[in-house]
Parts: structure tokens; C-alpha cells; sequence
């Protein structure tokens, strides 16, 4: 073994992206694998990529055994990783939100202006031999009529009662599923026009059909769909009102090879233990603002002395002075969610949620002592007697799992975490 990581590629990278991971790890690139081949190669693995079509499911995490860092997603919806299971695992999900994001909009545009002017339907008549102009009249965007290319914002409950075309742009989430609906059909204006470049599952299929045969939705232009392929017998794809293509949103060559950079330089800056600026389940706060909301923003000193000439050099006094402000320098927790703590970040330490009540140090205490552990501090955090609280204990040599598994078992104790810093 070289010592380097392995990064398992489960879909098609750019040649710029696979460079990029080349020059720090091994490279696996294996495409189209099963759920079950997936599991079986990501023991092996440090970090996985993927694109929209692999799903990365819980038990993907489970089956890596710990191993498993950095799962990168090359592009911008997550929909297909398990963020709950990935978070659980310690593993960090990063995404490439920024390299295709052009090009998906571009073919956004490009489908609303295929579909106000009936394109598709009227090459289609043509390949046909027919020649029926009047019937393919379009609809007419006036670049006056609003911002950029002619399309008025609204919100989206005043969009769904009042405009011409909706056009979608969300991850799918629990809050966005089948977001256009029976419901939401019901109440739009006759005619409108729906494009969706984002994901499938923000429509509910089966209602778009139902209001495109109803007339309430004049056209549709789609370039993803719940089920990817769609079947051929599709009811909503084989529609004549439906201008469907094959998931092109980021589909140009400066976007693939953006995606697979971005994507590259990510994972490979998270392997490193770098932040990640793109990390979806690890949110990072810049270092400078984290720096600007507390501490010594400014010292001012006098020199004052009847003794001293006036040109006295005062650099070395200044120096100590400096020295002092800025050490000793240690990394301390002073807040854990709602409770205030006086934790050193340093060596070993127990962290426990608990209910706050009489005897809860001595119970832990007892417990290390059996073992000799030594403990080296104790705080407790709490809002208010006998509630909810937390507890961090230093200890100066590593518990037993015997001993964690007791503190673990003491009634008041909700949950805890050994934490080896």
C-alpha cells in the first residue's frame, strides 16, 4: 500500500475533475454499479463520487465500516444521499453548487422560449409534411414587460393564481415533494405554462396530466422526471403539450468540466481536513467572521515616565505586553447549545445530556474510579435545577467500553459521546 486514500468514481467525471484527485489519491472509477457492488467496494474506500443517478443509501454508510469521509456530489441536489445517515457515520456530503448552475439556467430559458412558440410541435409537423402555420401561433415575451428576459417575479402563492409560466428551481426536499399538485393546479390561471429543470419530484405527475387534459395547463417543457428514464408508454411524455428532454440541464462541456473540478477539489480539500466551503451537512462559518464577532479588536498603551528620555525605545516593553494578551492560547467550548460550559478542548473528555439531579457527578465518578481513571475536570451546564442539563468530564486515561457502557446505562443520562481530542 502506497498510504494514499482510495475515491471510488460511481459515475462519469471529467478528465480535469479525475486529474485533480490523481495527483492526491488512488482513483477507482467504476461506473453503473449495483446497490449491492456499491456496499461491497466502499469498505475499501475514503471518499465517494457520484452524480444524480447513484443513490447513496444508508446502508452504503453502514456497509464502508467507519471508513467512509467524504461523500461528494458532482452537482447541486443532495436528494440522492442519505445527509441523515451520512451525518450519523461522521461522514461530510460536499456538492459543486456553483459550475453548473449557467448552464442549467440556460436551458431553462431555452425551454420557456421553446415552448412560447411551439418549436418541438412545429418541427415535429414539418418532419411530417405538413405545413400548418397558423395552428403553432406562439406566445409573445416583450423584453419591457419586466427584469432580464421578460418575466415578472412573484411569490410563489401569487405565481400559481396569476402567472403566464412557472418555472421551478428547488432541491427536493420533504418541504418541495410533489409541490405542484391537484391543489395547486386547481387554483392556476387557465393556460399556464410549467417548466421544470430541477427535479422530478417537485411535480406530482400524474396531477400534471390530469391538468394538462383539463386545459388548465397549456404546455409543459420537462428535463427531469420522478423516474429517470421515463417509461416509453408515459402518458405525461408521450403528450403532444409536453416538450420533454433527457436530464440536459448541466449538460455542456464548460459545465461537466466546472462540476468535475469543483467536485475534485472538494474532496480532495476534505480528505486533507481542510473546511469546505461546499459542505452540506457540516456548515462552515468563515474563520473571519467567527473572528470579528469576539475578542481584542485593539489595545492602546500609554507610556508614562519622569525618568526616561524622551526618545526611549519602547519595542521590547511592547513586545511583552503583546506576549501576554495572546498567551497562553487554548481552545475552550464556552457554549453547547443553550448551555453554558467551561470545557478545555484538550485530551479526553465525556460529554453527556442528562437530567439535571442530585448525585449525577458522584455516579460518574464511581464508575471511573472502579476503573482508576483519573478525572481531570468537570462541568455542568444547565438553564434551570432538576432540568434539562449537560455534563463534560476530562478524564486522563482512556475508559473501557465496559465503563462507557455503564455511564450510559445511569437513568438521568439521555445520551453521551467519548471525545478523544
Amino acid at each position: 500500500m502506497d498510504g494514499k486514500p482510495t475515491i471510488l468514481v460511481a459515475e462519469k467525471l471529467g478528465e480535469a475533475g479525475l486529474k485533480v484527485l490523481e495527483e492526491f489519491a488512488n482513483v477507482d472509477c467504476s461506473y453503473n454499479l449495483s446497490p449491492e457492488d456499491l456496499c461491497t467496494k466502499i469498505s475499501l474506500c475514503d471518499a465517494l463520487i457520484v452524480r444524480s443517478g447513484t443513490k447513496v443509501s444508508r446502508q452504503v454508510f453502514e456497509s464502508s465500516a467507519g471508513r467512509l469521509k467524504v461523500v461528494g456530489r458532482a452537482g447541486v441536489g443532495i436528494d440522492n444521499v442519505d445527509l441523515g445517515a451520512a451525518t450519523e457515520h461522521g461522514c461530510l456530503v460536499v456538492n459543486a453548487p456553483t459550475a453548473n448552475t449557467v448552464a442549467a439556467a440556460e436551458h431553462g430559458i431555452a425551454l420557456l422560449t421553446a415552448m412560447a412558440r411551439n418549436i418541438a410541435q412545429a418541427d415535429a409537423s414539418v418532419k411530417a409534411g405538413k405545413w400548418l402555420r397558423s395552428k403553432y401561433v406562439g406566445v409573445s415575451l416583450v423584453a419591457d414587460r419586466a427584469r432580464a428576459i421578460g418575466v415578472e417575479l412573484l411569490s410563489f402563492d401569487e405565481a400559481i393564481a396569476s402567472a403566464d409560466f412557472i418555472s421551478l428551481h428547488m432541491p427536493l426536499v420533504a418541504a418541495t415533494s410533489k409541490m405542484l399538485n391537484d391543489e395547486t393546479f386547481a387554483k392556476m390561471k387557465k393556460g399556464v405554462r410549467i417548466i421544470n429543470v430541477a427535479r422530478g419530484g417537485v411535480i406530482d405527475e400524474e396531477a400534471l396530466v390530469k391538468a394538462i387534459d383539463a386545459g388548465i395547463v397549456a404546455q409543459a417543457a420537462l428535463d427531469v422526471f420522478t423516474e429517470e428514464p421515463p417509461a416509453k408508454d408515459s402518458k405525461l411524455v408521450q403528450s403532444e403539450n409536453v416538450i420533454a428532454t433527457p436530464h440536459l440541464g448541466a449538460s455542456t462541456m464548460e459545465a461537466q468540466e466546472g462540476v468535475a473540478i469543483e467536485i475534485a477539489e472538494a474532496v480532495v480539500g476534505a480528505l486533507k481536513g481542510e473546511l469546505a466551503a461546499t459542505a452540506v451537512n457540516a456548515p462552515m462559518v468563515p474563520a473571519e467572521l467567527v473572528a470579528g464577532g469576539s475578542g481584542v479588536k485593539s489595545v492602546k498603551v500609554t507610556y508614562a515616565s519622569t525618568r526616561a528620555p524622551d526618545d526611549l525605545d519602547t519595542r521590547l516593553l511592547r513586545a511583552m505586553i503583546t506576549k501576554g494578551l495572546i498567551e497562553p492560547i487554548s481552545n475552550v467550548l464556552c457554549e453547547f447549545g443553550s448551555f453554558e460550559v467551561d470545557v478545555s478542548l484538550e485530551g479526553s473528555i465525556i460529554l453527556c445530556s442528562q437530567v439535571d439531579q442530585p448525585g449525577m457527578i458522584g455516579k460518574v465518578g464511581s464508575i471511573l474510579g472502579e476503573e482508576n481513571v483519573n478525572v481531570s475536570f468537570m462541568s455542568v451546564g444547565r438553564i434551570a435545577p432538576r432540568k434539562q442539563a449537560v455534563m463534560a468530564i476530562g478524564v486522563d486515561e482512556e475508559p473501557s467500553k465496559k465503563s462507557l457502557k455503564r455511564i450510559g446505562e445511569v437513568p438521568a443520562i439521555e445520551e453521551f459521546v467519548y471525545l478523544n481530542l
